[in-house]
């Protein structure tokens, strides 16, 4: 997807207005448009990369070094009692927006969010396998 396609592009450049929470030169933070929980943030790359294995990693360091105060009064304002930070990477992952995002989601202990994990454990050997795998990629 080219930048001037991009939805968060336009929202970076003022082309689309957002209820903006935090920016600087690199990042910025506001309100998702299609929340899942009242305060749901979205702090973004003011950079078009489409996934966070395409964001340079200083560009990575500067969004990440925002999460934790932004998450935090993300956390005050709505009386949370906890929060996910999510970073979807493809549609099948859920990604919506091919623009790296990470999601700042405030939690209560009655909102049913995520309450089906599909968790497994691996057959004997298999995990060893798989890790084998991504250590030859790395």
């Amino acid at each position: 997807m080219a930048e001037n396609e991009c939805v968060f592009c336009k929202m970076v450049t003022g082309r689309i207005p957002v209820a903006k929470l935090y920016e600087d030169d690199d990042v910025l933070a506001f309100l998702d448009i299609g929340p899942i929980s009242d305060g749901h943030t979205l702090v973004i790359s003011k950079k078009h990369f489409e996934k966070i294995h395409d964001c340079p990693p200083e560009l990575l360091a500067k969004i990440a070094s925002h999460l934790g105060k932004i998450a935090k009064a993300v956390t005050e304002a709505t009386n949370a009692q906890g929060y996910n930070v999510l970073c979807n990477n493809g549609r099948v992952a859920g990604q919506l927006v091919n623009h790296v995002h990470f999601h700042i989601i405030p939690r209560h202990s009655e909102d049913k969010l995520f309450a089906n994990w599909p968790s497994y454990e691996y057959e004997k050997g298999k995990a060893e396998k798989i890790a084998d795998k991504i250590k030859a990629n790395l």
